[in-house]
């Protein structure tokens, strides 16, 4: 299984404990999410994060309609926590968010692990459609978290 790792890092001009509390509202996910996804967040409100929560997604990748399911694996309030893909498109995705305080803001780093499913073929289609997708998504993201905790 061939794995591959996408970091991000981004600084947030805001306490660190207010920027965790933004990241650990899974319904927040949706409004960090580009519109051509699709995404929404299935598991009903009040979803209680900590370790062993499984939260539920509905999202269109090119059209085909897909349900992903993950687990918190790790859940360290205002410094990091975990997701990890239970059921979904890929054949592994975990995603580690920490959250470091610098000065008065919050440097918050993603690195996210990941394989794809069906061999050759899923090496293929990383360099001509997964890779470049999930640039576009996590630069999305940046962009909306600075705008929505403006």
């Amino acid at each position: 299984m061939r794995t591959h790792r996408l970091e991000r890092e981004q600084f947030l001009p805001h306490p660190v404990n207010e920027v965790f509390a933004f990241f650990a509202q899974a319904r927040n996910l949706e409004q960090l999410t580009p519109s051509w996804l699709s995404f929404h967040v299935l598991t009903p409100e009040p979803i209680e994060m900590g370790v062993g929560t499984l939260i539920d997604y509905r999202l269109r990748v090119h059209g085909l309609p897909l349900r992903w399911r993950s687990r918190i694996q790790e859940w360290e309030p205002d410094r990091a926590f975990i997701d990890q893909q239970v059921k979904g498109p890929y054949r592994l995705w975990h995603h580690r968010h920490t959250f470091e305080a610098r000065g008065s803001g919050t440097v918050v780093r993603d690195t996210v692990d990941y394989a794809l499913p069906f061999g050759l073929l899923g090496d293929v289609a990383h360099p001509l459609f997964v890779e470049r997708d999930l640039r576009r998504v996590f630069a999305f993201r940046h962009t909306a978290v600075e705008h929505l905790l403006a």
